[in-house]
């Protein structure tokens, strides 16, 4: 500790943070959120619920941006008086909260910075994400089932609440594939840097000779539609199929018909929802699902016009992304960012800041 260059430190996160309040604008976001609660106070507000909606959730975030700011701006200005007071202090106990209160507010900026560039039109919604084993077998499927675990562990180290929508259990172990809404702050600008295939390299479990296998699991993220959006699905166009919820379950759950499976015909998506004791709310649930997943196609389609007229190729989400290699060596490395750790086992357990940290920073630079 006494090594470091804490005044050094203090400069560079004062420079930080005015860098992310020039690119933010704080004047005009203040004036933006006057405008907002002007707007949000009006007593027809809710006459027009999609207007309202964006209202409501645009003050949301703006508010919440400018306090995280300005409180930051009031902790690093504190920084100097800390650090005289620890240093006049005989003990080490000062210095060292001294020390953790300079982490802390570096993490937080470094989060803001992150935040700041995550300006998609969708980035700031809730986030749908679908879990699927891919080509390894028994394998994958349990890869799977510890890719879905992983990212239950990241949103609970982040507060981010989850409700998982459907598993399909697989006969052996594991999972053929799961869907769980993630709702937080920029759920969705976050996680979508996760979407691709994790590739699994290890001992097979499930391997009598103990050979290495490699397993993949393939992630989806989609945006939460909103009112807003305007899907439209013609029930014409959809099969719903009705079925009995299987795996872990309540007693009602597992004995009644109230799972529900739709088929979008045109574009052959199909999305299940078991999560409800009645078929009308599951039914509801997985409309919303094929709504979000109708709006990512639609997007995608945009995308790839664009990339079309301008003859870009690379970045392409539905490859490979990411290796975990537990043997022979400890390593799991990002192919896009070149981010990577020997920590394989916190990385597992849901420790995904650098790797999305530096997805977010590759996508911007694209």
């Amino acid at each position: 500790m006494a090594d470091r260059d804490f005044l050094g430190e203090i400069s560079a996160l004062e420079r930080t943070l005015a860098g992310i309040e020039s690119v933010l604008n704080l004047p005009d976001l203040e004036r933006r959120a006057v405008e907002l609660e002007t707007k949000a106070s009006a007593p027809d507000l809710w006459n027009d619920p999609e207007s309202a909606q964006k209202v409501t959730s645009e003050l949301s975030r703006t508010q919440s941006t400018i306090n995280k700011v300005k409180s930051l701006k009031s902790r690093v200005v504190d920084l100097p008086v800390m650090h005289e007071l620890a240093g006049a202090e005989s003990g080490q106990s000062a210095m060292a909260d001294f020390s953790k209160e300079v982490d802390s507010v570096t993490k937080a900026i470094s989060d803001l910075e992150v935040q700041t560039l995550l300006s998609g039109e969708y980035d700031h919604r809730d986030a749908l994400i679908t879990i699927r084993s891919e080509a390894g077998g028994v394998d994958a499927a349990d890869w799977a089932e510890m890719v879905s675990r992983m990212f239950l562990r990241y949103c609970e180290r982040h507060s981010l609440s989850v409700n998982v929508l459907e598993t399909s259990y697989a006969e052996e172990a594991g999972i053929k594939s799961t869907t769980f809404k993630v709702s937080g702050p920029y759920a969705y600008g976050t996680l979508s840097v996760e979407q691709g295939t994790h590739r699994l390299v290890r001992i097979s479990p499930f391997d009598s000779q103990n050979r290495r296998h490699t397993s993949f699991a393939g992630v989806e993220v989609v945006p939460v539609v909103e009112q807003s959006d305007h899907i439209e699905i013609d029930e014409k166009e959809i099969r719903v199929d009705v079925y009995r919820s299987s795996g872990p379950g309540g007693q009602g759950v597992n004995t009644t018909d109230s799972a529900v499976r739709i088929t979008h015909i045109p574009t052959g998506i199909v999305v299940s929802c078991q999560n409800e004791r009645s078929q009308i709310q599951n039914k509801a649930t997985a409309m919303a699902v094929l709504q979000s997943k109708l709006l990512e196609k639609r997007n995608q389609e945009e995308r790839a016009k664009i990339d079309a007229l301008r003859g870009d190729t690379s970045g392409s989400w539905g490859n490979q992304i990411r290796s975990y290699v537990l043997h022979p060596y400890q390593m799991v490395k990002d192919h896009r960012t070149d981010f990577e750790t020997g920590n394989t086992q916190a990385v597992l357990d849901g420790d995904l800041d650098g790797f999305i940290e530096a997805g977010i920073k590759w996508r911007r630079s694209k």
